[in-house]
């Protein structure tokens, strides 16, 4: 996990750093709780219900990996059995979803699309032509810093193996990358590949479009007070019934400490860092996030949390941030209304979007 709780009905306090961490306000509207989950374990299903832990004082909590990823809902509800189906119905959104869109599941519709969209062109879901007609806004956005054609090497890499892909192989399938290769017809309700070998993922901003969902949904269950986490990607409904919930930022070379405290509420945060998914080789480190441009890890940044309304953004912004640099990702996010980041160097040191500095005071945010 890329976020850390520091208060709540069950969280623990983490290490903190050596140095001590900054507490950044964030401007309104706040947010989030990018939960730890310390151990990944899915919790088991009875009878078509979700195992829900409860900590009392109407708080309750279920865990379960989906998405490749840990999925954690904590929400208050005076009703045992009203937060039994609202958490249910999350894990069933989170299941969906990762059905739909899993480039690891052949029978996916994902799947489907890398599969025969050289060929011809692909009758998908309102949902999926969403998904990939904003991805491409994206694109436009970083000047192809965010790209889902980035798969078409992506692929290539296979982080739990160590294997990365020799230098002709990594070259010959660079070229297929490249939004301008998606053909999307919005009135056919087709997606065709324009040329052979492209292969899109929408791992991107998928958990981020993933938590907002739920977050939807909870809210249409009556929920207030709630927070809904995929991975790194979080989000909050509401406060923690009068106070913020008070987000830590892990260290990325500690991961018992954190390097920033952010009070925040009722917004989306997400978090990329080269720790989550990667390996080292000759002192190199390949990491998840790969810049469409090279086909290769971005090594002058170690991981990056932005914080705003809308969780599929601020996690295809944090992409961009990890590939684009710290200053010209920054620019991009000062550029975004109600939408602010924090960024940790490739030698530890923390920046800041102007909305979390406090008036007079951005020294503090070096270590």
């Amino acid at each position: 996990m890329t976020l850390l709780v520091l208060e709540g009905g069950f969280a623990r306090r983490p290490e903190m750093s050596s140095v001590a961490p900054i507490t950044v306000p964030h401007r309104a509207p706040r947010f989030l709780q990018g939960l730890r989950l310390a151990a990944r374990r899915a919790l088991g299903v009875d009878a078509g219900r979700v195992a829900v832990t409860t900590a009392g004082d109407g708080w309750f909590r279920a865990d379960e990996a989906i998405m490749g990823t840990a999925i954690r809902v904590e929400l208050h509800c005076d009703h045992p059995a009203s937060a039994q189906a609202a958490i249910a119905a999350v894990m069933a959104e989170m299941h969906r979803i990762d059905a739909a869109m899993s480039p690891y599941k052949p029978e996916s519709e994902l799947s489907r699309i890398n599969r025969d969209a050289s060929r011809t062109a692909v009758g998908v879901s309102t949902e999926l032509l969403d998904l990939i007609t904003r991805s491409i806004e994206f694109s436009r956005l970083s000047q192809g810093a965010f790209d889902i054609t980035y798969a078409s090497v992506g692929h290539l890499y296979d982080y739990r193996l160590g294997i990365a892909p020799a230098p002709a192989e990594l070259e010959a399938a660079r070229q297929a990358i490249g939004w301008q290769h998606l053909v999307v017809d919005r009135r056919a309700g087709t997606v065709q590949f324009s040329r052979p070998g492209v292969r899109i993922d929408l791992g991107g901003f998928a958990k981020g479009y993933a938590v907002d969902r739920c977050g939807a949904i909870l809210q249409r269950r009556g929920i207030e007070h709630a927070v809904v986490s995929a991975g790194g990607d979080s989000r909050i409904v509401g406060d923690r019934r009068g106070r913020p919930w008070t987000i830590g930022i892990r260290d990325p070379r500690r991961d018992s400490a954190v390097v920033a405290v952010l009070p925040l509420e009722d917004t989306a945060v997400s978090t990329s860092g080269d720790y989550e998914r990667y390996f080292e080789r000759d002192g190199v480190r390949f990491h998840h996030v790969i810049d469409p441009r090279t086909g290769r890890s971005p090594d002058a940044i170690r991981s990056v949390t932005v914080i705003g309304p809308d969780g599929c953004a601020t996690e295809a912004l944090a992409k961009c941030v990890f590939v684009i640099g710290i200053e010209g990702g920054l620019r991009l996010i000062e550029a975004q209304a109600g939408t602010d980041a924090v960024v940790v160097d490739a030698d530890g040191r923390l920046h800041y979007s102007s909305g979390l500095l406090d008036r007079g005071a951005p020294a503090a945010a070096a270590r």
